[in-house]
């Protein structure tokens, strides 16, 4: 079985997230349904959302104290780390993430890569 990270990425406004609070709080169940089934499994490794508040260490030592967004005002808003047999059964599975209900919405999914012990 491989590790994989996905990535949510989602559309934020200049200083915080679009979502209020209370819309995270109507949409925990979704995401609890979500998580527990992939956790069920024996496949959830850890997963958490992300403050939106950051420090950005650029080359050079510069650092600005803003998230890094794209240009379309898109950033990381969490992740959920899993064991998957494969990238077909990620994909399946963030197919269905709550996330993508908002149009600016995606999930990324990256294999990991263990560090060889040697």
């Amino acid at each position: 079985m491989k590790e994989f990270i996905l990535i949510f990425r989602n559309a934020s406004a200049e200083n915080g997230y679009l979502a209020t609070p209370e819309d995270m709080a109507a949409e925990m169940p979704q995401w609890q349904a979500w998580i527990g089934n992939i956790a069920l499994q024996g496949k959830l490794i850890s997963t958490a959302p992300v403050q939106y508040d950051a420090k950005v260490v650029h080359h050079g030592g510069e650092i600005t104290g803003t998230p890094y967004k794209e240009a379309n005002t898109v950033l990381v808003s969490g992740y959920l780390i899993c064991k998957a047999e494969n990238m077909e059964e990620a994909q399946s599975w963030a197919k269905d993430c709550p996330i993508l209900k908002y149009p600016e919405s995606s999930v990324e999914i990256r294999p990991l890569i263990q560090f060889p012990l040697n």
